[in-house]
């Protein structure tokens, strides 16, 4: 028999919740520890609902195109969370429930956020403007963007419970979803600082590229002159065959329904995605707690936008298109260094050939209700090919 709790109803006390939280944290959790850490997650979906109503109404007044969505953070990256920061208390971590802000550039980012810490919001922002402004201040690691925490302030049960805002541009966009991508095709979580160091190394230059020419700011390496940064990226393509890896992800391709509420769960050893869509939040909540139980360890996340094309851009990394990321890394590689040609430029896009053995047949599962398609990804000589500029 299935439980009939209302999945919204918050956890009785944050020393419980700290309690499952600690006892993950040292892997002897039991089973009422999971339902805990369950009941806490899904307490913050009043929260989102609130918020990206909220950010949506303001959107609508505000001046060009701005991508809005909404996700909570998956179990097993609460856990992971919990594990790479001994101190941090769960009933504390600020980001389980998210809504992220995609922009057309760094004027509409911060005009838009001004107008949202000038307004009369019943909710309190919990942070100093500059706390985490990576724009400003950019992580080691090349991460750019601006992250935001609110309580949330209401006369129910959900009253305090944390969200975080994320503001990116599309160009920091694409960045941070190369780097999501790359971390799920090798099996290592890159935007935590784990993998290859010369993987981690190529993105902090690619950051610094993206950032000087199509933003005129500076990243992580700003003390590095544009050839500097050049050379540096070029040797570390050279050594580690980037751009062949960046082909590599480019091999799904997937058609994101029109329907609002949608389940992934990326497969990172096959490189598959999956992905189900429900007309209704509580049937999409049921699937999504009988897939984490029948999957554990698999990158499984429910996010729900109100166009499907909003989905797309704002998560694509779940969708391991890095075409953006591709196409302005070329570009910006060009602007950057003054010997650099056009010639050259479309010898650098064009890979070294690849056998056939080299490249694994990938798929795209798509599943709604009891249908299922499937499509095959594109072969290797299409992976191969780039507009010549």
């Amino acid at each position: 028999m299935g439980s009939t709790r209302n999945q919204s109803d918050p956890v009785c006390s944050k020393k419980r919740v700290d309690r499952a939280g600690n006892n993950f944290r040292d892997g002897k959790e039991n089973e009422e520890d999971a339902e805990v850490l369950q009941k806490w997650r899904d307490s913050h979906r009043q929260v989102l609902n609130t918020f990206q109503t909220l950010l949506r109404n303001r959107a609508k007044r505000a001046d060009g195109k701005i991508v809005i969505a909404q996700r909570h953070k998956r179990k097993s990256t609460i856990v992971d969370k919990l594990r790479r920061l001994p101190r941090m208390k769960l009933s504390q971590m600020n980001d389980i429930a998210g809504c992220r802000l995609i922009f057309e550039n760094i004027e509409a980012l911060y005009e838009f956020r001004k107008s949202l810490h000038n307004s009369r919001l019943r909710h309190d922002l919990k942070n100093d403007p500059d706390k985490y402004d990576y724009i400003k201040f950019p992580k080691d690691d090349g991460y750019r963007g601006v992250h935001d925490v609110y309580s949330y302030n209401a006369n129910s049960r959900h009253g305090g419970l944390l969200i975080e805002i994320q503001y990116r541009t599309l160009v920091q966009h694409s960045w941070a979803t190369a780097v999501e991508v790359m971390g799920f095709v090798t099996d290592k979580e890159l935007k935590f600082g784990r993998g290859d160091e010369k993987l981690l190394e190529v993105f902090r230059f690619a950051s610094e590229v993206l950032a000087r020419t199509f933003e005129d700011e500076k990243s992580c390496l700003g003390h590095l002159s544009d050839n500097e940064i050049v050379e540096g990226f070029d040797k570390l393509n050279s050594e580690i065959g980037f751009d062949r890896k960046l082909r590599l992800l480019d091999v799904i391709q997937a058609e994101v329904s029109e329907r609002k509420n949608m389940i992934l769960m990326f497969e990172d050893g096959e490189r598959r995605l999956f992905k189900w869509s429900f007309p209704s939040v509580p049937k999409a909540l049921e699937k999504l707690v009988e897939l984490e139980r029948k999957n554990p360890g698999k990158n499984i996340v429910f996010v729900r936008a109100d166009k499907g094309e909003d989905l797309r851009i704002a998560f694509k990394n779940y969708f391991s298109d890095t075409d953006d990321f591709i196409e302005k890394i070329f570009q910006g590689r060009s602007v950057l260094s003054s010997k650099f040609t056009e010639s050259d430029l479309g010898a650098w896009a064009r890979l070294p050939s690849m056998e056939p053995e080299e490249i694994s047949p990938q798929t795209v599962e798509h599943a709604t209700g009891d249908e299922s398609f499937t499509w095959t990804g594109r072969d290797g000589s299409e992976l191969r090919k780039y507009p010549e500029t």
